[in-house]
């Protein structure tokens, strides 16, 4: 498939799970991968093996998301590697996936965790947009990776649903500010997904039991489902589609 071919693509967080899954599709779409990592090299390196074992095109850099400067760390790190992959620093597609969890319920909540998870999945998502609208085309596609738990009730992790109920809220701000630009903003909303965030969940085979249970298919997602999702967001296709929540969790809750 070449349907993104010429399009360079930034996906946050690529190294494992969801976000490797959305870069190898991505790749396989045509696209020129960029593929973020915050502390796993060998992890990103094997996403972009993947990439390139699949006729891809894709580079890895580094940037911590956490930090005070973070979008500005990344941008100059993401242009080092452009640079590498012989590409100028305008992009077309920017994922936002990388995030942090692990905040558990509201007597478990500390003031250090909930600044963590803020920092990692609203501050710098709206920063890398910031900061990256001068060199996103026109036309271009902005995918944040929210969680059914930001419109399902999820006390077991009440801050990590706050950040995402909160980068929802930017998906329709941006959407709107944006659209003069012919470049779409969406959210798409996994439900379980078997990754290593939520493999504490899944330790016994009872367990991911009631993991699946929670979709229509009886089965717990994988990255690849949400990566087809993803994909259709960026392609020419859902030129007309901005603006939406796009729950991906298999019918969860119906």
């Amino acid at each position: 498939m070449s349907r993104l071919a010429g399009r360079t693509a930034i996906v946050t967080g690529a190294s494992r799970g969801i976000g490797r899954g959305i870069a190898e599709r991505l790749g396989r779409d045509g696209a020129l991968v960029a593929v973020h990592y915050g502390s796993s090299a060998d992890a990103a390196a094997a996403t972009v093996e993947a990439v390139e074992r699949a006729g891809g095109r894709a580079f890895a850099f580094r940037a911590a998301l956490d930090l005070p400067d973070a979008a500005g760390a990344f941008y100059a790190a993401l242009d080092e590697g452009l640079a590498g992959a012989g590409a100028g620093p305008e992009f077309d597609i920017l994922v936002n996936n990388a995030g942090a969890s692990g905040s558990g319920r509201i007597h478990q909540l500390t003031p250090e965790v909930f600044d963590r998870l803020f920092a990692v999945n609203v501050k710098a998502p709206l920063f890398l947009v910031q900061q990256g609208l001068g060199r996103l085309r026109d036309g271009g596609r902005i995918v944040n990776i929210s969680s059914l738990t930001s419109r399902h009730a999820y006390p077991e992790s009440v801050t990590y649903a706050m950040t995402k109920g909160a980068l929802d809220t930017m998906t329709l701000a941006l959407a709107k500010e944006l659209g003069p630009r012919g470049i779409t903003v969406n959210t798409v909303a996994p439900g379980f997904v078997a990754t290593d965030m939520n493999a504490r969940h899944r330790t016994t085979p009872e367990a991911a039991a009631v993991l699946a249970a929670h979709s229509v298919f009886g089965r717990i997602g994988a990255p690849a489902d949400i990566a087809d999702v993803v994909s259709f967001l960026v392609s020419d296709d859902a030129r007309w589609l901005t603006g939406q929540y796009l729950e991906t969790g298999g019918g969860a809750g119906l």
